[in-house]
Order: structure tokens, then C-alpha cells, then sequence
């Protein structure tokens, strides 16, 4: 249903990918993303559509993120890139299409701009009393619905009047239907919008919500619920105390944690904060924040796959990538080369040293590529990874056998001088 629902709007994202991208002619009139005459009209030739049809389905397209403008250049966006392989792709962007309702469809003339906001604002526990019907609801239980809900949203503002208070009226009786009447033509607005991108049907006085909307509402009200049910108390937390947080965890809590934590905040200033605290210097955060990347999935890859050149982060992206492609987790190594494989030891080994204990340094030497700890001290030396010398004294440190202990504490002093 979403794939059918956004089908025109991926057709007219694709010829703006071949048509408008960087180094061609200028896809809009105004720098604002709308398209000029002469480009809507190329585009309505070109896929035998008119004009009209061909503006409305580019604005579902930039609404649901198949197409990014950029001053006066289009190119597509990675929902477009991943539409053919990736089913949570299609489905993320008809959600983001019916976030958008409220921009899908002219509102009416002549409200209040702070009307419309009230009810946009009351709008989604409308349509949670629509997924919970479970049916078709009357237009006029859902008027008293949204009437209740904007007098909750202003007495929420304390919308008090000061001042003087005048002798009250004598209250007229058509006072309720008066102040519904404002609400009405909103309700059908909002109701048409929703309908316009299909996550209900309107008519004969009753709406529904179809499929897909019954599905999108009901995931964010488990999200909600995830959200609420934080395990650990950290939902409110900046990524890098989120994660260290989740340090002591076992690793299914520490996923219900990344879900909840995730669940409370937009995809992408997530991802953009899981980044950032992997580029801390703490290398157990970076591990962590890339088992939290893999719960967010599919929206993280663009993020992920711009790290690939900071040195850093390459190793964790790589394995991050390769997972995602569908490599097995137990083969995913495989991918990293042979130097990357190295730095990477290095950097698991500082976390353990860092917060681990004794023996698990010493298990972590079992995890390395090279057969032996002599290629291993070679190879560790010439990878450059800034703690070296601090992962080698805590495994002569750790190490029980007295032989290999000092060749381990002789490696980190050739690092530590500079010497071969």
C-alpha cells in the first residue's frame, strides 16, 4: 500500500535524479524547492503527465524524503536509493509523508493560525481513538473528541485572563454548538488531509483509518510505550551518559535501553549524536554506539557510510555496513582488512583496559587475526593506534606467563621510544 501510495512520487524523485541533478539546469524558481514553469512542464512531456500532477507528486516526494533540494539542484534522498531492496525505506517514508499530513493538503481560509495549530496538536489522539475503534467512528464523535482535546491544550497554557473581571453574562444556550462551530471545517480539513495520504478513508459522515494507517499509529503508540519503560532511566540522557549507562548491561537490556532511548527523539539527531560520542576518546562508548546504530537500522546508513574516512570510526562502520548488507555477524570481520582488523583489536583491547578486568585482557588476545603474539606485537606496532603503548603495559601487566609478559612490556617500550 505505501509502495502504490508513493509510486508517483518515486517516478517524478527518479527523473529529478536524472534530470536536476548537481551540474544541470536549475530545478526550482524561487531557491524554496518548487518547481519552475519550464521544469514542470519538461517533467509533465517526459512522464506523460500534466503539469499539475507533476507538481503534487514532487511535493509528496520531497515530503516523504525521496528527493533532497539543495539551492537550485536536486538529488535523490537514501530512501530513493534503497526504495527497490529496502522495505522499511518505502514505509519510513510514507510515515514521514503522513507526519507531514498537515503540509499535504491547503488548509482552509480564514482560521486563526493558532486554531490550526490546536488542532494539528490534537490530531493524533483523534487518530488514536480511530485505531482504537478498530472501525468507521462518526464525524460527530470525533468533533467532541477534538473539542475536549483543545480545551485539555489551553488549559495546559493556563489560558487565564487577567485583569478586571467583568459582571458574567447570563450564558446563552447555543454557547457549546458556537464553540464548536469554529472546529468543524478544521476537523474535515484535517480529516481530508489524512485521507489525501491514505491513512484513512472520509466519507458519509464517518472516517476509517486503512491499513497503513492503522499500522503507522499503532507503532507510535508502542514507541510511546517504549519510551515509558526505559529499563534503566536513562531515555532523558545525552547519547555518551546513555551509553555509559548501558556499559554494565547485559546486551538485550542494553537494546531495550538503545529502543527506548531511541523511541523519545527524531532519527536523525540520534544518529548524529551516536556519532559524536563515538569520536570520544572513551573506545567502550565507540563500541557501544555502534550496537546502538544497529538497532536503529536502515535510516543510519547515510550517516555511517560518510564516517568511512575517519580512521577512527572506519573498522566500526565497515562491520556496521556489512551487517546491514545482510554479511553474517560472524563473518562480517572479513570485510576489514588486514591493518583495520589491528587498529580495531587495539581499540576493543583499550575498552577492556579501560573497564574490564584482568583475565578478559588477557581472553581478548585470542580474538586477534595474527597467529601468533610475536606477529601480533609486529603488526600492533606499525598500525599507529594513539593508545599502543597503554594496551601493551596492561597486558604484560595482565599476562601470566613471565615470558610473554616481558616481550608484550618490551613491544610497548619500542612503541613508547619510537624504536623498531
Amino acid at each position: 500500500m505505501a509502495r502504490s501510495g508513493l509510486a508517483g512520487a518515486a517516478r517524478v524523485a527518479r527523473w529529478a535524479d536524472a534530470a536536476l541533478g548537481p551540474g544541470r539546469r536549475g530545478a526550482t524558481a524561487d531557491g524554496k524547492a518548487t518547481l519552475s514553469d519550464a521544469t514542470a512542464e519538461r517533467a509533465a512531456r517526459d512522464l506523460g503527465l500534466t503539469a499539475a500532477q507533476v507538481r503534487a507528486d514532487w511535493d509528496t516526494a520531497r515530503l516523504a524524503g525521496l528527493v533532497e533540494v539543495h539551492g537550485d539542484s536536486a538529488r535523490p534522498g537514501w530512501r530513493l536509493r534503497a526504495w527497490d531492496r529496502d522495505d522499511s525505506a518505502v514505509l519510513r517514508g510514507w510515515v514521514a509523508l503522513f507526519d507531514a499530513w498537515s503540509l499535504a493538503y491547503p488548509e482552509p481560509e480564514g482560521h486563526e493560525p493558532a486554531a490550526v495549530a490546536e488542532v494539528v496538536s490534537a490530531m493524533p489522539q483523534v487518530l488514536s481513538f480511530l485505531q482504537l475503534s478498530a472501525g468507521p467512528v462518526p464525524v460527530e464523535q470525533l468533533l467532541d473528541l477534538l473539542g475536549q482535546r483543545v480545551t485539555e491544550l489551553r488549559t495546559e497554557r493556563c489560558e487565564v485572563a487577567y485583569g478586571p473581571r467583568p459582571e458574567p453574562a447570563r450564558p446563552e444556550p447555543t454557547a457549546p454548538a458556537d464553540a464548536d462551530a469554529p472546529l468543524a471545517p478544521l476537523l474535515d480539513w484535517a480529516l481530508r488531509a489524512l485521507a489525501s495520504v491514505g491513512a484513512l478513508t472520509y466519507g458519509d459522515g464517518q472516517a476509517t483509518l486503512t491499513p497503513l494507517g492503522n499500522w503507522a499509529v499503532w507503532v507510535k503508540l508502542e514507541q510511546i510505550c517504549v519510551a515509558a519503560q526505559s529499563p534503566a532511566g536513562n531515555i532523558e540522557q545525552a547519547a555518551e551518559d546513555m551509553l555509559r549507562g548501558c556499559a554494565q548491561l547485559r546486551p538485550n537490556a542494553a537494546r531495550a535501553e538503545y529502543r527506548a532511548w531511541l523511541a523519545a527523539r527524531p532519527v536523525g539527531s540520534a544518529v548524529t549524536e551516536l556519532l559524536a560520542a563515538a569520536r570520544g576518546d572513551d573506545a567502550l562508548l565507540r563500541g557501544l554506539a555502534f550496537e546502538a546504530l544497529r538497532v536503529v537500522g536502515a535510516p543510519a546508513e547515510p550517516d555511517v557510510r560518510a564516517v568511512l574516512d575517519e580512521p577512527t570510526l572506519r573498522p566500526y562502520a565497515l562491520l556496521w555496513l556489512a551487517e546491514h548488507d545482510g554479511v553474517d555477524p560472524e563473518d562480517a570481520h572479513e570485510v576489514l582488512t588486514r591493518e583495520e582488523a589491528t587498529w580495531l583489536w587495539v581499540d576493543t583491547a583499550a575498552a577492556v583496559a579501560d573497564h574490564g578486568e584482568a583475565p578478559m585482557l588477557v581472553r581478548h588476545l585470542e580474538s586477534a587475526v595474527q597467529p601468533t603474539v610475536p606477529a601480533l606485537l609486529d603488526e600492533v606496532r606499525a598500525v599507529g593506534h594513539p593508545r599502543t603503548v597503554q594496551v601493551l603495559v596492561a597486558l604484560a601487566a595482565a599476562h601470566p606467563d613471565p615470558a610473554l609478559a616481558k616481550a608484550v612490556r618490551r613491544a610497548a617500550f619500542q612503541v613508547h621510544t619510537g624504536g623498531s
